[in-house]
Order: C-alpha cells, then structure tokens, then sequence
C-alpha cells in the first residue's frame, strides 16, 4: 500500500516507493524510443556535418534508455520526493525547456539560448541583469563555438530574414 505522508524534508512515499522510479523509467523508455524512432525517420537532404543531424540525439536516447534500463532493474527502495517549491521549480524548468526548443528556430539559436538562460536562471533565484549578461554570453559565445570551431550549423532565426 502507498501512503502520501508529510514532513518538514519534504513528501515521499513509504511501502513500494521503488515504483515510481519503475514507473519513470519505463515512461522515459518511452520518450527514447520515441526519438529513435523520429531520427530514423527524419530525412535529410544532405549532410552538412562529418556524422550528420542523426547521430547525437541517437546517441543520446541510447545512453538514457541504458540508465531507465538499470533503474528499473534496480530502482531506489527509499524514495524521497521533494517539497512542493522543488517540485514546482522542476516544473517551470521542463516548460522553458519546452519554450527553448519551440522557439529554437524562429529565435535562432544566441537568442534561444540567452532567453532560456535567462529564464533558469530567474526560476532558480537569479537576478535579471547577471541572468541578461549570462545568457548574451553563452548565446554568442555557444554560437561562435558550434558554427566556427566544430563546424555544426546553427539557425540565426527567421525572425532576422
């Protein structure tokens, strides 16, 4: 049985907290599968980069689905949730994240990324004009990075022309 129990650390579960953590990480299992699926999919007209668009979110997925793997084999037995304000943070975290790669191609990429910097770091407490600041960097600098010394296009944004 389950009990939602209450206290000052936070909110967990007793009895079977494993299977939240079975339950995220056959969810998750889902979302890698899901992205193989569209990278295979995905047809592209050229290659413009030495392994093309394919093979890092591939990469990736199968990295994740091995830890969902091995968290469903061997999942937390005392299972700790956070506090309602962590939990609530994570929740705006996974909607910028979700603003960032909406906006991705229409902002292009040194304002996508300023932008969700700036918003991780107003979520987490941050000021505004160090968030500002933080973001124009890791945007241009990011930019400059992935375009001149790895070669790997990025989008400027439509919004641009």
């Amino acid at each position: 049985m389950i009990v939602l129990r209450g206290d000052v650390d936070g909110v967990w579960f007793e009895g079977h907290g494993d299977m939240s953590d079975r339950i995220f990480a056959l969810a998750w299992l889902g979302v890698c599968a899901l992205i193989v699926v569209r990278m295979w999919l995905l047809d592209v007209p050229f290659a413009y980069e030495p392994v093309g668009p394919k093979a890092f979110p591939v990469i990736l997925s199968v990295l994740m689905a091995a830890c969902s793997i091995v968290l469903l084999v061997r999942p937390d037995r005392d299972v700790q949730w956070p506090q309602a304000l962590l939990l609530g943070k994570g929740a705006a975290l996974v909607v910028a994240l979700l603003a960032y790669a909406s906006f991705f191609e229409i902002l292009g990429f040194p304002l996508a990324t300023a932008a969700m910097v700036l918003a991780v770091s107003r979520i987490y407490g941050g000021r505004i004009i160090p968030g500002l600041i933080a973001g124009a960097l890791i945007g241009v600098l990011g930019y400059l990075f992935f375009d001149q010394l790895l070669q790997v296009s990025l989008p400027l944004g439509r919004i641009w022309g």
